[in-house]
């Protein structure tokens, strides 16, 4: 049995406010026209581009800083593209035939990304004229840097077991606005009893109700069976609001199940659940040490062993099709393109591994993809791109496939800088099977203490244990009796992402949003352990109002 059909939906990582001001030509009449702002973004699915507000208009000033602001759920594993269309405005009622000023195309990723999280863009979209600027700032909602936590325990739970009594567990849902529950938490297993006391955890309130203190949280109480098919016991809602209540009383549930209350009169309860305490403290997040400057730094190495096929025919992974990206392409633009928004000067070190290199045919497996042993830097994704392209055409795939000379290489630029400016994340992407697993789970369990990720996807066919092993979320790397410090890596297989209508932009979106989701808890659990805070925001520099136009 599934635990309660919970709807698949993701958590925003945190709520972000946007404000937006502008700087317009000299040249406008005097005084200026009234200006307004309109923010559209974008589906991913259809690319279309929907309104999502508009500011409230100001007139009479070439530099309008606006009030009214804009607050959008932020996801880091996305690619979430906006378009700001700024306006003149005949009247302030009337704004159907608008005169078009300018608009600016950004990702919320890069306003939140840019110095101090701000950018300043310049407005384009009517030839022949110089527009002005918009001004972009992102803060992010203080309440969504909350964390609760509650100890609950629980008395007389009906008895599921034939032999011995319940071992129960709690699940918590939290309730979406379309009335379907996405599950947020799930307990410990306490073995053999009906009045379990489950230990202490914790959860940020965003998780638990998405800022709305009132939305239902809905707890199910389950008797864990080895087999998986848990049996329900019985369930309680509650609200944030309604939990917080209990940092100065216990509170008591009752532990309902509906199916028993329908067929027997006499039935009162299953158990009840009592909250033992309560307590919500702030913590830094994500976007505090983006903000304070702390750099993404984004590393690629691509597999060129043989079994990969001849990257001249159609059978091959690496086959450049005119007509569409290969696996390995698009992999490293799905996550490229999000983690080039934090990396201030767009440099991405590139390796190809498991190659024979021109002229005299030494195998290697940490070769730049530029060809420049000096600086293996490649200027963007587009750039990573083309270097890949162009090794594809002139080394000889070969083999076996080595990881730890790759990870090695990443974690020794790591290990030079501990403060918090720099987190380093490599995308490793390969068709299979790893020949140098002991080595690979040592630099692994090496670069665990570093401030690094890693991700791997894997492409093809093949099967895919070993790397599954290496992500370390059931059972953490280990490697000569020594344990990985932190869980770095992410492993997915690219095919569970392929869209089957052939649409690369959603496999690509899909394939990021997976594979990325978990970087930012990583980032945090870094700076945790070592006590790093995120450095203050650099002050913001007063925009200089644009010059004159000459004639």
């Amino acid at each position: 049995m599934s635990l309660g059909g919970a709807s698949e939906r993701s958590v925003p990582a945190t709520k972000i406010e946007i404000t937006v001001s502008c700087r317009r030509p000299h040249v406008l009449p005097s005084p200026p026209p009234p200006a307004v702002v309109v923010l559209y973004t974008q589906s991913r699915a259809s690319q279309e581009w929907r309104e999502f507000g508009r500011t409230e208009v100001i007139d009479n000033t070439l530099n309008p800083d606006f009030v009214r602001k804009f607050v959008l759920d932020y996801f880091f594993e996305e690619k979430q593209n906006l378009r700001f269309d700024v306006y003149n405005v005949d009247s302030k009622t009337n704004i159907s035939k608008p005169d078009f000023l300018g608009q600016a195309f950004l990702a919320l990723g890069e306003v939140i990304g840019g110095q101090g999280s701000r950018v300043e863009r310049t407005l384009t979209g009517v030839p022949g004229k110089k527009c002005g600027t918009i001004l972009l700032t992102a803060e992010e909602l203080s309440n969504c840097r909350d964390i609760a936590t509650m100890q609950l325990c629980a008395n007389k739970l009906d008895k599921k077991d034939f032999f011995g009594k319940s071992d129960p567990f709690l699940v918590f849902y939290r309730s979406n606005e379309d009335g379907t529950f996405t599950i947020c938490h799930k307990t410990e297993v306490v073995k053999n009893t009906l009045n379990p006391v489950w230990q202490p955890f914790s959860i940020p309130v965003r998780a638990l109700c998405n800022g709305d203190y009132d939305r239902t949280v809905k707890i199910d109480v389950y008797d864990w069976d080895r087999d998986g098919s848990h049996d329900f016991i019985g369930e309680f809602t509650t609200s944030y609001r309604e939990l917080s209540k209990a940092q100065n009383q216990f509170t008591v549930y009752e532990v309902l199940n509906p199916r028993k209350k329908c067929k027997k009169k006499k039935y009162v309860n299953s158990g009840t659940v009592t909250l033992l305490s309560f307590s919500v403290d702030s913590e830094f997040t994500f976007v505090d040490y983006i903000k304070g400057g702390t750099q993404l730094n984004f590393t690629v190495a691509i597999d060129f062993t043989a079994s990969n096929g001849n990257p001249l025919q159609p059978t091959s992974l690496h086959y450049m099709s005119p007509y569409q990206l290969s696996a390995y392409a698009m992999a490293l633009k799905a996550v490229g393109e999000i983690i080039q928004d934090y990396d201030s000067d767009k440099l991405f070190p590139a390796y190809g591994f498991g190659a024979k290199l021109p002229p005299e045919g030494r195998i290697s497996h940490q070769f730049p993809l530029n060809n420049n042993d000096e600086d293996p830097n490649c200027v963007g994704i587009e750039g990573v791109l083309e270097s890949y392209f162009q090794s594809l055409r002139t080394v000889q795939l070969y083999g076996p496939t080595y990881f730890a000379p790759v990870i090695n290489q990443v974690a020794r630029a790591a290990a030079k800088i501990s403060d918090g400016s720099q987190y380093y994340v490599l995308l490793i992407i390969t068709d299979g099977v790893i020949s140098d697993m002991t080595q690979t789970k040592e630099a692994i369990v090496s670069a665990s203490s570093l401030p690094m990720s890693i991700i791997i996807v894997g492409v093809g066919p093949a099967m895919f244990e070993a790397m599954e092993e290496l992500d370390g979320d059931d059972v953490r790397v280990s490697s000569r009796g020594r344990y990985a410090e932190r869980d770095i890596v992410q492993f997915v297989p690219f095919r569970d992402y392929v869209d089957r209508s052939g649409n690369q932009v959603l496999s690509m979106a899909r394939l990021a949003k997976d594979v990325l989701a978990e970087i930012p808890e990583q980032l945090l659990s870094y700076m945790r352990t070592r006590d790093i805070q995120p450095r203050p925001p650099p002050p913001a520099n007063p925009s200089p109002t644009p010059a004159p136009e000459q004639p």
